[in-house]
């Protein structure tokens, strides 16, 4: 069942049982749907691995004693016994709603090769068997869970296997002997291989698809300062074609944890079936990332004048403020000037239909520097701009990319009189555009992680824009390695 692990392709990604709810409560960050063609694929993976864990099964020799007139009494014995081939031509993966997957295999066939001998008073006879086992039906129930830590969690609650027929097949020269006890002989096989394929299954959940789920961490690194938690928030909600797994999505600073004091919006998903899986990204997931940045003072920025190009007729000089306040360059004749500028507040991605926008609210503050190193503060400016933004994601990742829109400048306070807002306008306008957002678009371009499974790789992507989430859709491969 490695291929159980092998295929939850982010499918499984961290599924349930109990949870506490968050502090905050209710609405996660970040959904993944898992699709019933998902479900398909993940099914379909699953026959392949399962194939190779059947072929390493060990069946036991068979020993008894026999009477057959006109003969009399012997012994015979059935030993190594081997699968020598498997085909599984076809399996299903379906949801239980409130309780987990359920695994069936059918139609399926096993051919088991084995050597027999006889023996009666001083003759001993010896020859090979074949075996055909048809119409081999497998049920295994899966109860995902949630470890207080957010991990996955899985188990088979239950396993099945029944064999419909057995075809015993002896060469040597009593064939025509041991035909005729032919039935004795399916009754052991065909119990020891039901017991023998459950027994198989079950260890494989334990031993390789639970630790394959815990491939997923519970939270992701983004860069060095902040990381992404993918904890899951409750159990799935499983309905008849599909699965729905909750995550808390949640952007926060990994040196140090501080509450989000909003919540996360209701999505409501739309009824897509195109695709393998889906991924609901809601906007909290980007506020709380603007938050963490935005207190930990990164979307800070200053303007010094050995930071405009050098063939701009404005520099950040007293003297080539005289256009903007006169009284500037009077009061401090020939000395440079710093402008300082910083977010009133995080600013907030707004989703709607088809659109990605941020109305940043910004405040900038000039110094004079005097010759004591001093900074002096003589004016401030309130800075506001309405900002586009584009989002791609790859077979990993979501990355994106800010469109400016034009700065609009107000005086807030002013200690050298007069201001010119207009005049630095097209300062702001030049040094935002060619540094700051190349700056902010060169770290979006990183991207952060979709929470994937170890080997999964996401191909055909779609991308559409709702009402306060990005819907995401991709079909999946499992890379075998």
């Amino acid at each position: 069942m490695r291929a159980l692990a092998g295929a939850l392709p982010s499918l499984l990604l961290r599924l349930l049982l109990t949870s506490s709810p968050e502090p905050l409560g209710a609405n996660p960050g970040l959904v993944a749907r898992i699709t019933d063609k998902g479900l398909e694929y993940v099914a379909r993976e699953g026959l392949v691995t399962l194939r190779e864990e059947l072929l390493r099964i060990r069946l036991p020799d068979f020993t008894g004693d026999f009477k057959i007139k006109p003969f009399g009494r012997g012994h015979y014995e059935f030993h190594s016994l081997q699968i020598h081939s498997c085909e599984l031509p076809g399996s299903t993966l379906t949801p239980l709603p409130g309780q987990g997957l359920s695994f069936t295999i059918s139609d399926s066939f096993i051919r088991v090769q084995s050597e027999w001998k006889v023996r009666k008073s001083f003759v001993k006879l010896h020859g090979s068997l074949d075996v055909e086992v048809k119409g081999i039906t497998i049920s295994v129930n899966l109860l995902l869970g949630r470890e207080l830590s957010g991990r996955p969690t899985v188990s088979a609650t239950s396993c099945s296997s029944h064999i419909q027929d057995v075809e015993v097949d002896v060469s040597g020269d009593l064939g025509w002997l041991l035909n005729l006890f032919d039935n004795q002989i399916e009754s052991k096989l065909r119990k020891a291989l039901e017991n023998k394929i459950c027994e198989r299954i079950q260890k494989s959940v334990a031993s390789d698809l639970q630790p394959y789920l815990q491939t997923l961490p519970v939270t992701t690194e983004i860069d060095s300062f902040a990381g992404i938690d993918y904890s899951l928030t409750e159990a799935p909600r499983a309905t008849a074609q599909m699965l729905d797994v909750m995550f808390k999505g949640e952007i926060f600073n990994r040196d140090r944890y501080s509450p989000v004091t909003f919540l996360a919006p209701v999505m409501s998903l739309p009824e897509e079936h195109d695709r393998m899986v889906y991924f609901a990204i809601s906007d909290y997931v980007f506020n709380t990332a603007s938050r963490v940045y935005h207190e930990a003072g990164h979307l800070n920025f200053s303007i010094t004048d050995d930071m405009v190009p050098s063939g701009s007729t404005i520099r950040l000089t007293t003297k080539s403020f005289r256009p903007f306040a006169p009284r500037l360059a009077r009061l401090y004749p020939n000395m440079n000037l710093e402008l300082q500028g910083t977010m009133a507040s995080a600013p907030f991605l707004n989703l709607s239909p088809g659109n990605l926008s941020l109305t940043p609210q910004m405040e900038i503050e000039g110094f004079v520097l005097l010759p004591s190193s001093v900074r002096e503060p003589v004016f401030r400016l309130g800075v506001a701009t309405n900002v586009s933004a584009t989002l791609t994601f790859n077979t990993s990742k979501i990355t994106g990319a800010l469109k400016p829109g034009k700065v609009q400048v107000e005086l807030k306070e002013s200690k050298v009189g007069v201001f010119n807002v207009e005049l630095l306008e097209a300062l702001l306008n030049y040094h935002i555009l060619n540094t700051l957002y190349p700056q902010v678009n060169e770290k979006l371009a990183e991207g952060f992680p979709l929470p994937l499974l170890k080997h999964i790789q996401l191909y055909d992507p779609v991308l559409e824009i709702h009402k306060d989430f990005l819907f995401l859709g991709a079909n999946v491969q499992y890379m075998r390695v």
